[in-house]
């Protein structure tokens, strides 16, 4: 093991003002721009075509950029076909589309179309609100019987920190989001809540030492013990997450957005706002 000696909590007071800064930031982002809900929360069209020769998705996109208000999801279907989601839902925008593609794609035939709604609808999110409060309280409950009280309250606050830079961040580029969104918000919780207990763990395990070394060495100390491993759970995570926003492509942005910006945060989350939170209470106490 690497001797380390990284003093990381002399900036710990930055750290927290830098992250409490982020989170107001970008709950005033939320309040004021909101977020660009894709088809499966608002609902919306879907045209499903048929091509003799089907064009690169790509080129499809490019021919509807014009005629809709937001992005489309457009998926290969069989062997000739294309399916088109697009967030407008009236029959207006239906017509636009399609008279695009029929200018671009001679071969190109309709051969159905319905509109939808949200996939994600009203009761679906009160019961993800409802699923992540209950899996919040069995984190505190867990955490305060394996450790303390005081152990669980800085692993929950790190994972509403990252959820909401993340949301914050969405909000700042307008990236439209759908399903596969709640799917990454959902790993980056568990990714933080991961790096989070492995320092705390490492924190309990120095925790006889309090009397000798204080709170801050101590926790310094087991940040240093604990670094190594959180470097190279990071950049095995961040690598191929890298490459799915360069090379991912649109279907694929919001989820690899999502991930980047949740491993980033959750990685300074766990490293500096989980113990620079413990430290502080320790002392006020």
């Amino acid at each position: 093991m690497l001797n380390l000696k990284f003093d990381f909590m002399k900036h710990r007071k930055i750290a927290l003002t830098i992250s409490l800064v982020l989170v107001i930031a970008s709950i005033i982002l939320l309040l004021t721009r909101g977020l660009n809900l894709g088809i499966d929360f608002t609902g919306g069209n879907v045209i499903q075509t048929e091509f003799n020769t089907r064009p690169e998705i790509d080129s499809v996109r490019n021919v509807i950029s014009g005629v809709v208000a937001k992005g489309a999801m457009i998926q290969n279907f069989g062997e000739k076909g294309i399916i088109i989601r697009t967030n407008e839902d009236t029959e207006q925008s239906r017509e636009a589309v399609v008279k695009a593609l029929t200018a671009a794609y001679s071969d190109m035939k309709v051969t159905g179309f319905e509109k939808v709604g949200p996939v994600v609808g009203g009761e679906l999110r009160r019961q993800a609100i409802i699923g992540v409060s209950i899996a919040l309280i069995a984190i505190l409950l867990y955490i305060t019987f394996r450790f303390q009280f005081r152990f669980a309250v800085v692993s929950v606050v790190p994972l509403v920190h990252d959820v909401i830079v993340a949301l914050g961040f969405f909000s700042l580029m307008q990236f439209e989001i759908g399903s596969s969104f709640i799917a990454a918000i959902l790993t980056i919780v568990g990714y933080s809540l991961n790096n989070t207990i492995i320092i705390l763990d490492r924190v309990r395990e120095n925790w006889g030492s309090l009397s000798r070394d204080g709170i801050v060495n101590l926790v310094n100390k087991s940040l240093n013990q604990t670094l190594t491993r959180t470097i190279n759970t990071t950049l095995t995570t961040l690598f191929p997450v890298i490459a799915l926003c360069v090379w991912g492509g649109p279907v694929l942005m919001a989820f690899s957005y999502a991930m980047l910006i949740g491993i980033i945060a959750g990685t300074w989350s766990s490293m500096f706002v989980a113990t620079g939170l413990l430290v502080e209470w320790h002392s006020k106490k």
